[in-house]
């Protein structure tokens, strides 16, 4: 009897301290794993879109002078600088851009030699005064980096002066419009959200013209012309740039 009521005693004690020890566990602190940065996709620009901009730099362009167009007398470069404008529009479809472009520039390249072929001596002097260049576009985009070719049409605004090498007294002069070919390349990087500064070369290969000279007794001049161009650009494009 003293046994039985020895045992229900302690389970009565157990009891009572259950609660007590269940309390002490659930005060215990509790480990959570965890959670991972957020981490964003990377952006990626859009070149789709309507641009226009600025661009400067320099050109050589190399003349021949052809006398009636048989007797050769020398060529010269017409070296000088340029500034313009231009306006564009570019669609992208994956990596590959595609675009048409209108650029129009105001020049000062200039340059004689004294003619090999006339007597008195002469000196013959080509001044481009203004370009302009219509062409469509290729390229391939590396995220903001694009690469790309170009080709189309070219014209030249052209000043034409023969003068006495001795004295430098003009005493000839012919003004025109050169149509011809230019074909491309350039580099764009897309450094800020919708604008882009790049660096192109341009290659105009213009046709050859017979130039005459009115106040030189009618006598004329077949003159070859090509441009070699290099300029930087800056472009603003209209809607967004970078996109994630």
């Amino acid at each position: 009897m003293k046994n039985l009521l020895l045992l229900t005693a302690s389970i009565i004690a157990l009891n009572a301290a259950a609660p007590a020890f269940g309390a002490d566990l659930g005060a215990q602190p509790v480990f959570t794993k965890a959670q991972p940065p957020l981490v964003l996709p990377p952006a990626i620009y859009d070149w789709t879109g309507l641009y226009l901009g600025f661009n400067g730099g320099w050109a050589s362009s190399n003349n021949c002078w052809d006398l009636s167009a048989i007797a050769p007398e020398g060529c010269h470069d017409a070296i000088g600088a340029t500034v313009g404008g231009q306006v564009g529009y570019r669609w992208q479809i994956f990596n590959v851009v595609y675009g048409v472009e209108a650029q129009g520039n105001w020049a000062n390249f200039s340059g004689s030699n004294v003619s090999a072929a006339v007597v008195p001596t002469v000196s013959n002097r080509t001044r481009i005064d203004g370009f302009g260049l219509f062409t469509g576009q290729i390229g391939y985009a590396f995220n903001n980096v694009l690469l790309f070719a170009k080709g189309g049409a070219a014209v030249t605004s052209n000043s034409y002066q023969i003068s006495l090498a001795s004295t430098g007294a003009e005493f000839a002069r012919s003004d025109n419009l050169r149509w011809g070919g230019a074909l491309g390349a350039g580099l764009e990087v897309g450094f800020a959200p919708s604008w882009s500064f790049g660096v192109e070369y341009d290659h105009l290969f213009m046709q050859d013209n017979d130039i005459i000279f009115p106040s030189a007794g009618g006598s004329s001049d077949r003159i070859r012309q090509n441009v070699d161009l290099v300029t930087v650009r800056l472009n603003y494009k209209f809607g967004p740039g970078f996109t994630r």
